[in-house]
């Protein structure tokens, strides 16, 4: 069966140069000129580094993109995940057509409709219901097409009361709720969000994403979705495509790309094999590693999983008495809680020690969490100390469309015991 593609980038790159609007000198504008009127090649595209964020580089020449291909069928919910710089915010102006490539193409059929930025398209001093006709407009659809949609726009976004107040006294919530209405609901082919919930509400969020999958399995049209959040890009998307430093790293299911771009993170990484100097005359630490009940630490972990921690440390000479604390501390350094096998009167015995250690299921809330290990001797001192031995990362799980989408105060998840008596 041929494939329906609605949307392709073909080798698009884009370079910038860094501190300065366009080549910054007369003499690179001149090259670049006499390169073009001989029918040569830009001299500037062999030259440039790649876009890492982090390393200070050694040319004056970026690339934000670089060769990237790829394909979109109609209906597909396609999305864009990476690290803040890796490029998503960049690929989506060049796709919707604010800022052009310096090379490559894009081949698109219908119209895009785009929500970049908070306000991007909206005039401030114009009112909410003028924005409406005003991107509209912009999109090449007639007034009486606008007016025919106009009360589907204002109610979705929520704003009635306001809707006849400048752009410029609404809250970010509000702008970004009316902006989603107009690009959602004046029918383009093809729908470009960056972070759309990112500022939104509970409410909002369920409605955007209940609206988004209305458009691509009952209207057929096809999304493009850049976000952080894990669970939304889960639940809504069909496809998704990793940047990593301004190249495309991988394209395959949605679940294959969430657990690829996780993957990559070095905090993510759930086990830690220890070298020689761990190696003492009293003990020798092998591995810490941290897996989903019935998965590898491969596996990234997740909000709802039953989790085993498990320290592989064998025993010299069981005289010495020794056990395991470990201090679970949060990404601003703060101890969350100290836990130990000897609560559960497990001791250490000469060889090889397993010791595994499980927490219920749903115990700890999504983020970056560090293990400091001490290993104590005879019930009171410290034999040995390291602090942020390992990290791990605690990702968003599976949830409900119309459930809150993103992170909840605390730092742990208990299930309580409840009850009501009526």
């Amino acid at each position: 069966m041929e494939k329906d593609i609605i949307l392709k980038a073909e080798n698009i790159s884009k370079q910038y140069r860094l501190g300065e609007v366009g080549t910054g000198t007369l003499n690179h504008d001149l090259n670049k000129w006499w390169h073009q009127i001989r029918g040569k090649e830009n001299p500037y595209l062999k030259i440039g580094d790649t876009n890492d964020r982090s390393t200070k580089g050694t040319s004056e020449y970026v690339w934000a993109l670089h060769d990237i291909n790829f394909e979109v069928e109609r209906g597909e919910v396609l999305g864009i995940i990476g690290k803040n710089g890796a490029g998503k915010s960049t690929l989506l102006k060049i796709l919707s057509k604010v800022t052009a490539p310096t090379t490559g193409s894009i081949k698109s059929r219908g119209r895009i409709a785009s929500l970049l930025e908070v306000g991007t398209g909206f005039h401030g001093e114009m009112t909410g219901r003028e924005n409406i006709f005003l991107n509209g407009a912009i999109l090449g659809m007639t007034k009486k097409e606008i007016a025919s949609k106009l009360d589907e726009i204002i109610e979705f976004s929520g704003c009635e009361r306001y809707i006849d107040t400048p752009v410029k006294r609404y809250s970010s919530g509000m702008t970004v709720r009316l902006a989603f209405a107009v690009a959602a609901f004046l029918e383009p082919e093809i729908l470009v969000i960056d972070e759309v919930l990112a500022v939104g509400d509970a409410e909002f969020q369920k409605k955007a994403i209940g609206k988004m999958q209305d458009i691509s399995r009952g209207e057929g049209r096809t999304v493009l979705f850049v976000s952080h959040n894990m669970a939304a890009v889960k639940s809504l998307c069909t496809k998704g495509l990793v940047l990593i430093n301004g190249k495309v790293a991988m394209v395959g299911s949605t679940e294959q790309a969430v657990n690829y771009y996780l993957s990559q993170d070095s905090e993510s990484m759930n086990m830690r094999t220890f070298s020689s100097e761990y190696d003492k005359p009293e003990f020798t630490l092998h591995e810490i590693s941290l897996n989903a009940f019935g998965k590898s630490s491969e596996d990234p972990l997740d909000e709802y999983q039953k989790i085993e921690l498990t320290t592989m440390l064998t025993l010299k000479d069981s005289s010495k008495k020794l056990h395991l604390t470990l201090v679970l501390n949060n990404d601003a350094g703060e101890p969350l809680f100290t836990f130990s096998h000897i609560n559960n009167d497990l001791k250490l015995t000469d060889g090889l020690n397993k010791i595994k250690c499980v927490f219920p299921e749903g115990f700890l809330n999504i983020g970056t969490y560090y293990l400091s290990l001490f290993i104590i001797e005879n019930g009171k001192s410290a034999l040995f100390i390291e602090k942020d031995i390992m990290s791990f990362i605690i990702q968003e799980g599976e949830r409900p469309i119309g459930a809150w989408m993103g992170r909840e105060p605390g730092f742990i998840k208990p299930r309580f015991e409840w009850s009501i008596d009526n």
